[in-house]
């Protein structure tokens, strides 16, 4: 058997990249979490091609006894079945180590979704600020608009922040997004979306225009002087916080992520079929579409205890 190398890793990455379309931190993570496996491996004297079952056990028990949480556990595992994999289809292994491993058991943590009038505080407060202008005018009509468009369409982040330029120019309320693997789905888009983009697109344009140099073109929707060349999700997600708190809504709640969940989740309190939302999402597998249901049935418990007669009675006599 072979020793796992630079090359190993390398053509694994690769095929990552060009066979399943895996985002750049993906790969970054598949690396770091390989490479720890590797030096657990290398501390029992056994060879990556080489590694049991019983020896792939003993790191993910290592990992426990660590304080990694389970769904931490379940990353590392999901990185060495994929690698494992990839050596079998290689033929550098006869066989799949991790075939027979079970992933670690964890709890489904529900959602943070925040309510209509949330949102509506959250948009309002950026149609407010956009609407005023400020010494900084642009920046206010760029958070208007990634404000709208997230909660509009329910894109991840990432999608948002890439966005192209060209989208400035459909005519339509439908705008093509391409998520996770390269795959492009269909997203229906607001009137107040659709004016809020299109405002923002302006400004920048005039912006542009009077500047004595003004900077060269860029692809992107929400162009960033950063090594990607767009607006750093990162950046975002703090200038949201604190438009949260200019709003009156509690920081530790939000996040591009919950503007995510909120959209999934009152499609479906109105009625969305879960295909469908599914599908705006971009999730592979409805499963995963389906804890919002949860969200929904949680919330439907709580009505029933506290506003049905039979259960209002009952806390009486308890």
């Amino acid at each position: 058997m072979i020793d796992l190398s630079a090359a190993h890793m390398e053509s694994f990455l690769e095929m990552m990249s060009a066979e399943r379309g895996a985002a750049n931190n993906t790969l970054i993570s598949y690396e770091r979490d390989l490479e720890d496996a590797y030096s657990f491996l290398k501390q029992r004297g056994v060879k990556p091609t080489a590694a049991t079952s019983d020896d792939l056990r003993a790191y993910l028990s290592h990992l426990a006894q660590q304080g990694f949480k389970a769904s931490s556990q379940a990353r590392r595992l999901s990185a060495l079945r994929q690698f494992y994999k990839f050596l079998y289809a290689e033929g550098l292994r006869t066989d799949d180590p991790t075939g027979v491993l079970d992933a670690p058991k964890k709890g489904r943590s529900l959602p943070k979704v925040l309510s209509i009038d949330d949102v509506s505080k959250l948009i309002g407060q950026a149609e407010q600020e956009a609407a005023q202008g400020g010494s900084d005018p642009v920046a206010r009509l760029r958070m208007h608009a990634l404000i709208e468009l997230l909660y509009a369409t329910g894109m991840r982040v990432s999608e948002l922040v890439s966005l192209p330029a060209s989208v400035l120019a459909q005519n339509g309320r439908f705008l093509v997004v391409r998520g996770k693997g390269n795959k492009e789905r269909m997203v229906p888009l607001s009137h107040s979306a659709i004016r809020a983009m299109q405002a923002y697109g302006a400004a920048m344009a005039s912006d542009n225009a009077t500047q004595k140099t003004p900077p060269p073109e860029s692809p992107w929707l929400f162009p960033s002087s950063g090594k990607a060349g767009y607006l750093p999700r990162q950046v975002f997600g703090r200038d949201l916080k604190d438009l949260a708190a200019r709003a009156g809504i509690r920081v530790a709640a939000i996040s591009p992520h919950v503007l995510r969940h909120a959209f999934a989740s009152h499609l479906l309190a109105n009625g969305a079929d879960l295909r469908a939302v599914q599908e705006l999402l971009g999730h592979s597998d409805i499963s995963t579409t389906q804890i919002y249901t949860h969200v929904l049935e949680e919330r439907l418990h709580q009505l029933v205890q506290n506003h049905h007669p039979l259960a209002k009675q009952a806390k009486k006599q308890d």
